[in-house]
This record gives C-alpha cells, sequence and structure tokens, in this order.
C-alpha cells in the first residue's frame, strides 16, 4: 500500500438527535454509518479501518469489532478510543495519520448512543461524574455540571463576564437549530428565558447546559476525495494539561491555545483565514472559554462577539449552524462528532435549507473532561 500525503474527509452521515425508543447503539451507529458510505459513494468491502468511539449505554470491551461484526465490515484496522467530548475530533485526527501513512485507504469513523433512553436520569448523572477525581471529587456529590460550574466561577471572577454574557450563546444555539430538522430541541428561546430558567449549578441554569440525547454520527476519511467538493485535513493539534478539575492549574490555559496552535502551525493557516467555526459546546461556558482561548475572540469578548453577530450563519465567523451541543444534542462521542459532521456538509454544500455561502477553511474544536483533553482540526475545502 503506497503512502498517501494527505487525507480527505470523503462523507459524513448522521441520525436526528433526540429520542429514539428501542434502539441502541449499535442501530444508531449502522444508520449513520450506511449514510457516510452512500455520500462517499464507497461499498462496505472499500472500509479497510474503523474507528469506533465508547459509548456508556454499551461498555463493551471490543466495541468496535462488535460494530464491524454487525455492520458486516472486515477491517485491516479496528480500534475503539475514550477520550470523553474530545474522542470524536481525537479519532479523526487518527483517521488521518493512519490514511497518511498508507496503513488505510478509506477509514470510518463512528460513534453512537441511546444515552437519553437506554439508561435512567440517575444512572447517567452517576456514570459521567465519574469524570471527577476518585479520591477529591466524586465523594463530595460533585456532578459533570457542578465541575464546570466551579470553573465558570472562577472564569467569570477573573475575566469580568456575566451570566448574561453566557446567555448570548444559548440563545445563538438555538435559533441554530431552528433550522435543523434533525435537532433535539427547536423550539426558539429569549435571552430573559436563559437567565429566568432553573438553576442547575450556580452559575449555570438549565437552558446554560445541553440535554442529553439518542443519536449516532459517522465520517469518512479517505486517501482520496469524494464525489462531493473535495475537504481536505489540513491540520491537527492536541493537548493534555490536566485530567481533574482539581489538578487544572489555570483557567486560562486549559489546553485549547495549545492545540489551536499546533493545528495552525500545521495547516500553514492563521486564524484570519478561517470562515467557519465548530466548536465544543457542553455549556454556554465551555463555548465562551474555548473560542477565547482558542483566539477567536479576546478574553472576556466572546460575548460581544455574538452580540455583533459575528458568530450567526451570516457573520463573518459562522458557528456550530447545526445548533451545537446545547440544542442539535448530546449523545455522547457523537454529539462532539457532529460538529465535524456539520462542518463538512457546509463545506460540501450538503447542509439544505441552513447551508450558508460554502466555508473554505473550517476549525473545529472539541474538549474531553472538564475542559482536560483538547483536539484542533483544520478542514480546507480545495478547488
Amino acid at each position: 500500500m503506497t503512502h498517501s500525503p494527505t487525507a480527505w474527509l470523503r462523507g459524513a452521515g448522521g441520525t436526528p438527535f433526540g429520542r429514539h425508543e428501542g434502539r441502541g447503539p449499535i442501530d444508531l451507529m449502522a444508520d449513520a454509518a450506511r449514510q457516510a458510505l452512500a455520500s462517499s459513494a464507497l461499498a462496505r468491502g472499500d472500509i479497510d479501518g474503523v474507528l469506533c468511539g465508547y459509548a456508556t449505554t454499551l461498555p463493551h470491551l471490543m466495541l468496535s469489532t462488535l460494530f464491524c461484526e454487525r455492520f458486516g465490515l472486515s477491517p485491516r484496522y479496528a480500534h475503539g478510543m475514550q477520550l470523553g467530548g474530545a474522542t470524536g475530533a481525537a479519532m479523526l485526527m487518527a483517521a488521518r495519520e493512519l490514511v497518511r501513512a498508507g496503513r488505510c485507504r478509506n477509514v470510518l469513523v463512528v460513534a453512537g448512543e441511546n444515552r437519553l433512553t437506554g439508561q435512567s436520569r440517575d444512572s447517567s448523572i452517576q456514570t459521567l461524574a465519574q469524570v471527577g477525581d476518585a479520591d477529591y471529587e466524586v465523594p463530595n456529590g460533585a456532578s459533570v455540571p457542578a465541575y464546570y460550574a466551579l470553573m465558570a466561577s472562577e472564569y467569570m471572577h477573573r475575566t469580568g463576564i456575566t451570566r448574561a454574557d453566557l446567555a448570548e450563546f444559548a440563545v445563538l444555539m438555538r435559533a441554530n437549530a431552528v433550522h435543523h430538522p434533525g435537532a433535539h430541541l427547536r423550539t426558539p428561546i429569549t435571552h430573559a428565558e436563559v437567565l429566568a430558567s432553573k438553576p442547575i449549578a450556580e452559575p449555570l441554569t438549565l437552558l446554560d447546559c445541553c440535554p442529553i440525547s439518542d443519536g449516532a454520527m459517522a465520517l469518512v476519511v479517505s486517501a482520496e476525495p469524494g464525489p462531493h467538493a473535495p475537504v481536505r485535513m489540513a491540520g491537527a493539534g492536541q493537548a493534555h494539561r490536566h485530567q481533574h478539575l482539581t489538578a487544572m492549574a489555570d483557567v486560562m490555559r486549559c489546553g485549547a491555545g495549545e492545540a489551536a496552535a499546533q493545528a495552525f502551525a500545521e495547516a500553514g493557516l492563521d486564524r484570519a483565514g478561517i470562515d467557519y467555526l465548530g466548536i465544543y459546546d457542553s455549556f454556554t461556558i465551555t463555548l465562551a472559554m474555548l473560542l477565547e482561548e482558542t483566539g477567536f475572540a479576546p478574553r472576556a469578548g466572546a460575548a460581544a462577539r455574538a452580540r455583533a453577530g459575528d458568530f450567526a450563519p451570516t457573520g463573518a465567523l459562522p458557528l456550530n449552524t447545526h445548533g451545537g451541543l446545547l440544542s442539535f444534542g448530546h449523545c455522547g462521542v457523537a454529539g462532539g462528532m457532529a460538529h465535524a459532521v456539520e462542518a463538512w456538509r457546509q463545506m460540501a454544500a450538503q447542509a439544505g435549507e441552513r447551508q450558508i455561502r460554502a466555508p473554505r477553511r473550517a476549525f473545529i474544536h472539541a474538549d474531553g473532561g472538564v475542559m482536560s483533553s483538547h483536539v484542533s482540526l483544520i478542514l480546507s475545502r480545495e478547488e
């Protein structure tokens, strides 16, 4: 097999996010994978690599090969990955390296989970809370919203941003989701409704938090472009500065900036060359912090850019045009992958009624844990 210096996002697929009664992770992943293969103009026999994200509702020791068995694939390479919310972007980066090294020609990257219908509310809270430190955090009854609320409190204290600033992002994500038929939450919300919504963990309210969803996403990374616009994976970077919140050295430097710098250096681009953003948004504070640390807004300035319309679909830097985790939904690994799927659809002019002017360069960023693991990707649409 020959070495390929270039890896392409060839196609993508996904299910609607929300409630899928009676459908498990394998069923959902199969739906997304079928769509990804169809958009890539590939048959199952063309897939020689599979990367599969973990599922909390199906904690199988060999989920990647279980999926291959059920979906009828016989790849020469298979691997499962666990990196929290950064898993999807990390799998895409790994798929790129497999293709560039000549190990594989067509890698299916897939994840899905019935996180809404496949476990109880209490079980979900308990499972996700295990991201915390087993000695110092979990025994004190902390939840994921509580971890993010503690981080938000310090960030807000140091920068001066307010709950009203964070609410801008909840409203924007919902406005985007209204135009996506597969989004979990599509009822418009107002700034005032965000501020008045039920407190979850101060300073975060219900509408500052993403919903729990069922769903799946899949992308194909290939040695050759597909039938749609050629989208090259131009740059990538990672950073892992801590695992637990109590080990976070500086809320102003979580690692996102470092990962972004690596991706931009490899792509040979700067932020002025980016015209689309897909930024992880498990909570409104996540989105504000990531926009600022990756350099797409000054410190304490992300909300001002949102108010100015810069991040709207018609703005200079459209952001999460599918509605992000905050409104499109969050079903684990596939929730983060949806940002990359939406970027590809926009770049390939496959976004339907929500299609914006097809972006030339997209920046994708995902984080796992409590801003613990960071992966940045840069996509480039070639003429």
